[in-house]
């Protein structure tokens, strides 16, 4: 069986936000899979997909300190300056995180962690609503 369907992540602020309950309300199909996976691409490319800790909220707010150390805004040789100074920033930090994610499936439910969630990364100051390509696959 191989089912696929776009679904849109709210708006939010800059910074990682844990979305795994936001994405499996939009996917009950889910629940109809006894083994598989589940790959999801976001269709942007200031923004970023991620896998980790779900518990703990800090581990999200040290995530964004140490990519905005990493991938620091005006730096004197961005070229791509158009769209303010977290544009080209925005996408360095998306092609290192990446633009998707493929996860088990089994019973109808991720096969993730205990401790693991999914991250929207959202790069943009004022990125809007984020559209993400759900394409699941299996019996």
């Amino acid at each position: 069986m191989w089912i696929q369907k776009s679904l849109t992540l709210a708006a939010r602020k800059r910074g990682f936000h844990l979305v795994t309950d936001e994405i499996l309300n939009q996917v009950p199909e889910l629940r109809r899979i006894k083994v598989g996976l589940m790959h999801l691409f976001i269709q942007h490319t200031s923004a970023s997909l991620t896998l980790n800790e779900n518990a703990d909220p800090t581990v999200r707010a040290d995530f964004e300190r140490y990519f905005n150390h990493a991938v620091r805004e005006n730096e004197p040789y961005y070229e791509h300056t158009y769209e303010g100074t977290d544009d080209l920033p925005a996408h360095l930090k998306s092609s290192i995180l990446g633009a998707s994610l493929s996860i088990p499936v089994a019973d109808g439910g991720l096969c993730l962690g205990t401790w693991q969630g999914i991250y929207l990364c959202e790069h943009r100051n004022q990125g809007g609503a984020r559209s993400v390509v759900v394409t699941l696959q299996g019996e």
